[in-house]
């Protein structure tokens, strides 16, 4: 059996948890496993060296930054290479270009084109355990090293295990599965034993931080079986898996919060045909994702506002070129507000159960909460309200929707 783990930041924090994580490499080795690791950089060794370009630079260069960064998943994998090779079974330490990870060359949200893995294989040949740098590629013509984005050592491990046809691949963090909401806020959310693709890439891109949402993408599309389990306790995980008769039976699944967002509003935009092309247009070419849109009707049939809202990292980006566009369209300005949180119901059950909506509107009434936006997929409603109803609306969702029960039959009349 091949297997590929993962093992985020926290996991490989200290020299004490990289030998703890050697350990377990080594454990699944002599079980009599192919096995692959994928590391992190250590626990705020990103966020440090993101610091010192900053005290260098207002804005340093994207390709120097990848340069930066890349440096510390090198350091992780070398010194948990080091620590099996302590415990008397062989290991390799891997970069991402040693591996063959061919991304794009948009730096520091770089894609992957394809994995050769041709040196990985030949260590697993060799009775090696293969320890990869994630988080980082190179480029198609092999000169600039790239990065895939924060949380981009998931979307490594989910690669790596499409390309060599893992059998799983195992991602080892600091909580011990997916939930049915975030247990900091709801002390009764409940662990989900598995979880469909689908829904587990809603969540993600929703908010919920236990997977990066291009690593689930990944695992969709190569139907890669993911086990997201605990770096500190020895205790049954999540399997992101395929979805089943089982799990449409259940509406809905979990409740994600997503306080990253921004909300922009280009006001008294001409009210004709093309302008909001025009808008988002600029936007897309220069790779700011733009999530829930909303245009007022026009009343005088001559000027209406149109509010969307991207990722709080984007904002600034996507501010300047906003406030171009409204002075090219003859718009009267733009307004800015991250003073809000995106809240969102999730599930594949919802695809042929009705009433959800009006369950969860009816839910956010009842508390005064104003919504602000709405969006929809087949499978989760995303609405957006004031970032200081965060709380109260992921409690008392979670309780409308009775999931801390893992048996309970959800209603969704609400007539």
């Amino acid at each position: 059996m091949l297997v590929v783990q993962k093992y985020g930041g926290t996991s490989v924090g200290s020299l004490e948890r990289i030998r703890a994580v050697a350990q377990k490499a080594v454990k699944c080795k002599k079980e009599g496993n192919d096995v692959v690791l994928v590391v992190s950089a250590m626990s705020g060794e990103t966020d440090r060296l993101i610091g010192l370009a900053n005290e260098l630079s207002e804005s340093p260069k994207e390709r120097e930054i990848d340069m930066l960064l890349s440096s510390g998943e090198r350091v992780s994998a070398a010194l948990t290479s080091i620590a099996i090779e302590a415990l008397g079974v062989k290991a390799m330490s891997f970069t991402g270009r040693q591996v063959g990870i061919v991304t794009d060359d948009f730096h520091t949200k770089a894609k992957i084109k394809s994995i050769d893995g041709a040196r990985v294989r030949e260590a697993l040949k060799g009775g090696h355990i293969a320890v990869i740098a994630g988080f980082q590629g190179i480029t198609n013509d092999f000169t600039d090293v790239t990065t895939l984005g924060r949380g981009g050592s998931d979307l490594t491990a989910v690669a790596i295990a499409a390309a060599l046809k893992a059998d799983l691949c195992e991602i080892y963090t600091d909580v011990e599965g997916v939930y049915t909401t975030d247990p900091n806020i709801v002390k009764k959310a409940r662990k989900l034993d598995k979880i469909s693709y689908d829904e587990m890439l809603e969540l993600a891109s929703l908010g919920a931080k236990v997977l990066q949402t291009r690593s689930v993408e990944f695992a969709k599309n190569y139907n890669v079986p993911v086990l997201v389990k605990s770096s500190f306790k020895d205790v049954p995980g999540t399997l992101v898996t395929k979805e089943d008769k089982e799990m449409e039976s259940v509406v809905v699944a979990g409740i994600a919060y997503d306080k990253k967002q921004t909300k922009l509003t280009i006001r008294a935009v001409p009210d004709r045909p093309g302008i909001a092309a025009t808008l988002f247009d600029y936007l897309s070419r220069s790779e700011i994702i733009v999530d829930m849109i909303v245009q007022n009707v026009s009343i005088d049939g001559k000027s209406t506002d149109i509010s969307f809202t991207v990722p709080t990292t984007d904002a600034k980006k996507a501010l300047n070129i906003t406030k171009e566009v409204s002075a090219e369209l003859g718009a009267k300005g733009v307004t800015y507000d991250d003073d809000i949180v995106k809240i969102s119901v999730v599930g594949v059950g919802m695809r042929t159960h009705s009433g959800v909506a009006a369950k969860m509107f009816k839910t956010l009434s009842e508390k005064n909460i104003n919504i602000m936006m709405i969006s929809t997929s087949e499978i989760k409603i995303s609405v957006l309200i004031d970032a200081k109803y965060t709380e109260l609306a992921v409690r008392e969702l979670h309780d409308t929707f009775e999931l801390e029960n893992a048996d309970a039959t959800i209603h969704t009349d609400v007539s």
